[in-house]
């Protein structure tokens, strides 16, 4: 199994940012891929982020393209989400996640493991 601990949420005005970041522990050397998903009151979840544990390849949606940046840091066993130019419209509830298999990534299905979830306010 797989713990993720999560931190980094905050408050922060449009066209600032922040970092998320997820440390993982446990049975890690079973987990391909990481991803970040958000959700915001009345909408559905979905994927931000992922990235390959092993191989290093990284995911995005099309809506945070040239904003956010995934990485990991292996000796750490953590996962950041460098978020840039944010927009009110980044705000919700974001949580990690850990997997077995991450071929479809965006796809909350797809992952075994999930943190408790960090809130992220950005305001005008």
């Amino acid at each position: 199994q797989v713990q993720l601990v999560e931190s980094g949420g905050g408050s922060v005005q449009a066209g600032g940012s922040l970092t998320l970041s997820c440390v993982a522990s446990g049975s890690t050397y079973n987990t391909n891929c990481m991803g970040w998903f958000r959700q915001a009151p009345g909408k559905q979840r979905e994927g931000v982020a992922a990235i390959y544990t092993r191989s290093g390849s990284t995911y995005y949606t099309d809506s945070v393209k040239g904003r956010f940046t995934i990485s990991q840091d292996n000796a750490k066993s953590t996962m950041y989400l460098q978020m840039n130019s944010l927009k009110a419209e980044d705000s919700a509830m974001y949580y990690c996640a850990a997997g077995l298999l991450g071929a479809a990534w965006w796809n909350g299905g797809a992952y075994n493991h999930w943190g408790q979830g960090t809130q992220v306010t950005v305001s005008s």
